[in-house]
């Protein structure tokens, strides 16, 4: 008895030690998969690009209205959080990330809509997001945003051409920024 009894606190620290190897294999195998995306979104010159406008800007809407935009990076840095105040002053929030060496985005639109785009790897200087879809449509043709250029020309100054699209129509409107001091 006390041999089977022996045998069994054997196994059972066989056991153990085995889900130990596991678990710490898990972890270092999740840490690698984590590096490996830090590392896929630092190599990806569009989202360098992205982080560097963090901050507070300033801007015109068609070169008449003002405007600003704001740039945070959340979520351990993984995320790049806009928040556009729109000219008719209602805030508008777009959620950029790395996807491998391209950099995707959902944009939360005061049209009640949420557009995602995706801009291919690039040198960083403009970065052209294409769209992908879009969620709570109300209708075929109501409206959207399906496109957004940005230019970035300097540290202190860069561009946002979004693109809307709605009842068959297409058209661009133009944002100018410049960092706040």
């Amino acid at each position: 008895m006390r041999g089977l009894a022996t045998r069994r606190l054997s196994i059972a620290a066989a056991a153990l030690a085995a889900l130990a190897l596991f678990a710490a294999a898990g972890a270092a195998a999740g840490g690698d998969a984590a590096h490996q995306h830090a590392q896929a979104g630092k190599a990806s010159p569009a989202w360098e690009s992205m982080k560097s406008l963090q901050g507070d800007w300033e801007g015109l809407y068609q070169s008449k209205v003002k405007t600003s935009v704001s740039y945070r990076l959340v979520s351990n840095g993984t995320a790049l959080m806009e928040t556009l105040v729109a000219p008719d002053a209602s805030d508008m929030v777009t959620m950029y990330h790395p996807d491998g060496e391209r950099v995707a985005m959902t944009h939360y639109c005061s049209e009640n809509t949420q557009s995602r785009m995706r801009a291919p790897g690039t040198d960083g200087k403009r970065i052209a997001f294409s769209f992908v879809d879009v969620s709570n449509l109300a209708s075929p043709d109501a409206m959207r945003m399906t496109g957004l250029v940005l230019t970035l020309k300097d540290p202190d100054h860069f561009s946002a051409q979004w693109t809307g699209t709605g009842m068959g129509k297409s058209d661009t409107s133009l944002f100018e920024f410049t960092r706040k001091k």
